[in-house]
C-alpha cells in the first residue's frame, strides 16, 4: 500500500453509501476499503497514486471529497490554520464593514484579494482606511455574528491531544482571532492589529502587515521550533494568500477554497467540514475528541 484514496462526505448528509466507496474502488481496481465514519468517511488503499479523473467519474457528481495521501506519517505534528471562511464561517472584516454599513463595496474588495485579483497588502490597507472613525464598539458587535466552522473544534482538539501543535496564522486581526484561538483551543494565533485611538478607529493597519509571505515564514518557523519536518505539517485555508503555505505543508488543504486556490492545491475539501483534515490523517470517528 503506497497510496490511501480518503473519501469524506459531509456528515449530516451521511452520503458516503457502500454502494458509492466500492464503486470508487472498482474503478481504480484498490484494496478493501477502511470504514472511518459510516456514511461519512473511508480510506481506499491503493498500489500507486489515484487517478483523479477516474476517481470524479466514479463519484458522479456525488458531494463527496476524494483526498489522496501517503500512508506513511499521516498524522501531523502541526498545523498552520487560515481563519477567516475556514476556521470561522465568514470574513471577519466584511462583517465589520456591515456593521459600518459598507458591507457591499468591502466585501467586493476583499473578494477579488482573495483569489489573487488584487495585492493583498494593498487591499487590506484600502478596506481598513474606509472604516476610519468607526467607534471600537463595532469590533464587539460584529463578534457576537461571527460563527464556528462545523468541525474546527474537533479538528484543534483531536490534533492537541495526539501531541500536534495548533496555530491559526490569519491576515485578519488580533481582535477576533484571539477570541477564535481561545474558544476553539489553538495553542497560539498570529495577525494583524488594528490600530485605534479615543474609542474610534484610525484606519489603519499595524506595519508589517502578515500576509502569505508571513503564513509561509510561520510554518517554516514553527515547523523548525517545534523540530517537525514540513512533510509532517498540516496548513489548511481558502484565500490566495494561503497559496504558499498550502503548496509547503506535508499536506496543504484547500477548504471550500477560492477558485484559484482550489485549481492549485493538491488536496482541496468542497463539501465535507474540517473532520475531513482528521480523517485524512487516519483518525476514525472513535478518535475524535469530543465525539461520543
Amino acid at each position: 500500500m503506497h497510496y490511501i484514496l480518503t473519501l469524506v462526505a459531509n456528515r449530516e448528509a451521511a452520503s458516503l453509501t457502500p454502494a458509492l466507496i466500492n464503486r470508487v474502488r472498482d474503478a481504480l481496481r484498490a484494496g478493501m476499503p477502511v470504514i472511518l465514519s459510516p456514511g461519512e468517511a473511508a480510506d481506499i488503499p491503493l498500489t500507486a497514486a489515484p487517478d483523479m479523473d477516474l476517481v470524479r467519474a466514479a463519484l458522479e457528481d456525488a458531494p463527496v471529497d476524494a483526498i489522496p495521501v501517503r500512508p506513511r506519517g499521516r498524522r501531523k505534528g502541526l498545523l498552520i490554520a487560515d481563519m477567516d471562511s475556514t476556521i470561522v464561517t465568514g470574513e471577519t472584516l466584511d462583517e465589520l464593514a456591515v456593521i459600518a454599513g459598507i458591507g457591499e463595496k468591502i466585501a467586493a474588495i476583499t473578494a477579488r484579494a482573495m483569489n489573487g485579483e488584487l495585492d493583498f497588502k494593498d487591499a487590506l490597507r484600502e478596506r481598513v482606511g474606509m472604516l476610519k472613525g468607526l467607534p471600537v464598539e463595532a469590533l464587539d458587535q460584529t463578534w457576537e455574528r461571527i460563527r464556528l466552522t462545523p468541525g474546527a473544534a474537533d479538528l484543534v482538539a483531536t490534533m492537541r491531544a495526539h501531541g500536534a501543535l495548533t496555530a491559526l496564522i490569519s491576515g485578519g486581526f488580533t481582535f477576533f482571532t484571539g477570541r477564535v484561538a481561545a474558544q476553539v483551543g489553538f495553542d497560539m494565533h498570529r495577525s494583524n492589529e488594528l490600530l485605534h485611538a479615543d474609542g474610534v478607529l484610525l484606519g489603519q493597519v499595524q506595519e508589517p502587515i502578515l500576509d502569505r509571505t508571513a503564513k509561509l515564514d510561520a510554518l517554516r518557523d514553527l515547523a523548525a521550533e517545534r523540530g517537525v519536518q514540513l512533510k509532517a505539517t498540516l496548513a489548511v485555508g481558502d484565500g490566495a494568500n494561503d497559496l504558499d503555505m498550502l503548496r509547503e505543508a506535508g499536506l496543504g488543504v484547500a477548504y471550500h477554497a477560492k477558485p484559484i486556490v482550489a485549481a492549485e492545491a493538491r488536496a482541496r475539501v468542497d463539501h465535507a467540514d474540517l473532520r475531513a483534515l482528521l480523517f485524512a490523517q487516519g483518525y476514525r470517528a472513535a478518535d475524535i475528541t469530543g465525539t461520543a
